[in-house]
């Protein structure tokens, strides 16, 4: 049976990081163009298209591969229009001639996704998203997030293949993908916390 996995999550969560990752199996057709350049805009991704009209799904040709991938953000930016992507009708169309759909949804930190989204948009879209859960929980979807990306590397994206029994492959390109964590950008030294000095003194350590 022919896999195709959505992978979506707020705008600003990591779809073109994680596009890159699973772009990497030559079992899987996924975004490869992104893996000789950092970022392309969402209207060349493969399925760009079959996201505003489903019914183009079923004039694609999936002879080529067994397993593959295409990334959305909600919502996404149609030529300067924030759209929300067709959900069911996108994975309708895809069940309906035989295609095993799964779902991988990404999470990255709430303060640095209300940020980006500020800088970009002009406004927190998180909400827009977070309207569209109770249709995307009913697919049993697993959540993938950008800190453990970061915090486990290659242990942790091997996690995620056995979860959704997908291919991944981890090589050379992977240590560059991830080289540079994105979300260091947002953050500065905390202050001196009062539970500080509490904490050191429970655990032995010098104030």
């Amino acid at each position: 049976m022919k896999t195709l996995l959505v992978i979506t999550g707020p705008q600003g969560s990591g779809n073109h990081l994680f596009s890159k990752i699973f772009a990497l199996s030559p079992e899987v057709s996924g975004w490869s163009a992104l893996l000789d350049t950092y970022w392309i805009g969402h209207d060349q991704e493969p399925f760009a298209e079959c996201w505003k009209n489903p019914a183009l799904l079923l004039d694609k040709d999936f002879s080529t591969h067994d397993y593959w991938v295409t990334s959305i953000s909600c919502p996404y930016a149609d030529h300067g229009v924030l759209t929300i992507p067709k959900y069911q009708e996108f994975i309708d169309a895809a069940t309906s001639f035989g295609i095993q759909v799964k779902l991988a949804i990404i999470g990255r930190d709430r303060n640095i996704l209300e940020h980006q989204q500020n800088r970009v948009r002009g406004r927190v879209s998180l909400p827009d998203f977070e309207e569209q859960l109770p249709y995307l929980t009913g697919i049993d979807p697993i959540y993938i997030s950008q800190e453990l990306l970061y915090l486990y590397g290659a242990n942790y994206v091997e996690s995620i293949a056995k979860q959704l029994n997908f291919p991944i492959e981890i090589d050379e390109r992977f240590d560059i993908i991830i080289k540079n964590d994105t979300n260091a950008k947002y953050f500065v030294s905390a202050e001196i916390q009062e539970l500080d000095a509490i904490v050191k003194s429970a655990s032995g350590l010098p104030n």
